[in-house]
């Protein structure tokens, strides 16, 4: 039960602060930033807070699917509150906000599996640690994607009033969405290579479709800067490719640990 309120109690301050940034994009009121950041962190508290009662209670695991989507909704959600202090990336959290409360409320509702704890060397931590960091990162850039098309295809039928007088000029919000993917490949490729590195076995069955996966979106993730850089790629081009990468990456994290403890309902 206070696992669920503390759910609850954050689900409630991150659409808080999301309805305000989304608001202020429709210029229903004022942008206030600070009040977006605050409604943030208070949710992100409730947030770790539910992490570490769940921790006390020995439920917490990081190769559950549920626990797993609660650690990487708190680690999404501080890393936007603190790259929105040096880039205007607040937008983002429209989005990411909200789908990190219902992302929690859902994961503590899911059916809990028991898993041995075990003692994770530093190689191991550091893999961990760069591929949760790579996964928020690359979270970002996604929704930076959509509203970059968005403006983008706004602008190319002249529409120029309501959101996308809100938003920074498009240049600036190429560049940021470049400067995330940018971000999310270096650590994307210290991910893998720790992997490599640390794990006994990268192939092994329990891993072979998470490193298929990992692989084939650095590789979408590297073409497209690749082409941007040689080529000029640039516009609803880049939006594709970066969603597609995303959505490639969502897969490696996720798919399997669905089809297991959902579908099949084994841990």
């Amino acid at each position: 039960m206070q696992a669920l309120s503390l759910a609850v109690l954050a689900l409630i301050l991150y659409i808080a602060a999301a309805s305000w940034q989304g608001l202020a994009l429709m210029r229903r009121v004022p942008q206030n930033p600070l009040l977006v950041r605050s409604m943030g962190a208070l949710g992100l508290v409730f947030h770790i807070a539910l992490i570490i009662v769940l921790t006390d209670k020995g439920q917490l695991s990081t190769t559950s699917l549920s626990n797993n989507a609660i650690l990487l909704g708190a680690l999404v959600v501080a890393l936007l509150i603190l790259v929105s202090l040096f880039k205007p990336v607040l937008n983002v959290s429209v989005a990411l906000f909200p789908l990190a409360g219902l992302i929690l409320l859902l994961a503590v509702g899911l059916p809990d599996t028991q898993h041995v704890a075990h003692s994770i060397s530093p190689g191991i931590a550091l893999h961990a640690l760069s591929s949760a960091l790579a996964f928020a990162v690359l979270s970002i850039a996604a929704v930076q994607a959509v509203i970059f098309g968005l403006q983008n295809q706004a602008l190319r039928h002249h529409q120029t009033r309501g959101i996308v007088q809100a938003l920074p000029p498009l240049t600036i919000m190429e560049r940021l969405l470049f400067e995330l993917i940018w971000s999310g490949l270096a650590l994307l490729t210290l991910s893998i290579a720790s992997g490599f590195a640390f794990l006994d076995n990268m192939f092994a069955q329990h891993l072979a479709h998470k490193t298929v996966l990992s692989l084939t979106a650095w590789g979408i993730f590297a073409t497209l800067l690749f082409c941007h850089h040689r080529l000029g790629w640039r516009g609803m081009r880049a939006v594709r490719w970066t969603l597609g990468g995303c959505a490639v990456l969502l897969l490696a994290y996720f798919g399997s640990k669905v089809i297991l403890e959902v579908v099949l309902n084994r841990s």
